[in-house]
């Protein structure tokens, strides 16, 4: 993601979480924050379509536990499979970027609501397993998944 994205990022994320507020503000933290958060964006004809956001969490380890912190494609273009090619072809730059500070991947870490679709697409794309169900978190159940020690 580059500075010219935000803006298409932002109409992505505000179309794609409609409870939640700001998006350019919220992009644009997250943007700010590199190396620690990793974004890419999908495009479709120039347009920003969809985007990922990769979060180191606890620090800067040898051995990173990786947040999947959001995933997100415009409701047009939704069901073409964007948000897997995303989780796919993203992850091997991000180990990338970890190995130029001698790190290697260890675990994701996913978290969504209970009622999402998407966690068949986390356990399908990285292997990630329910662990931990916290109540009535954001708008409803959210549930913590991890993928464990990834090649």
């Amino acid at each position: 993601m580059t500075q010219d994205d935000l803006e298409q990022a932002a109409l992505v994320h505000k179309f794609a979480f409609v409870r939640q507020g700001h998006s350019r503000e919220w992009l644009e933290c997250i943007f700010k924050a590199f190396p620690r958060n990793i974004i890419y964006v999908a495009q479709l004809d120039n347009q920003v379509v969809g985007y990922i956001i990769w979060t180191q969490r606890s620090g800067f380890r040898p051995e990173v536990v990786l947040e999947l912190e959001q995933l997100a494609v415009h409701p047009d273009h939704q069901g073409q499979g964007i948000a897997r090619k995303l989780i796919t072809e993203t992850l091997p730059m991000v180990k990338g970027e970890l190995a130029k500070k001698n790190a290697v991947l260890k675990h994701v870490v996913v978290t969504t609501r209970a009622d999402n679709f998407a966690q068949d697409l986390y356990k399908k794309t990285l292997g990630a397993e329910i662990e931990a169900t916290i109540s009535n978190l954001y708008s409803a159940d959210e549930v913590y998944m991890v993928a464990r020690n990834i090649p």
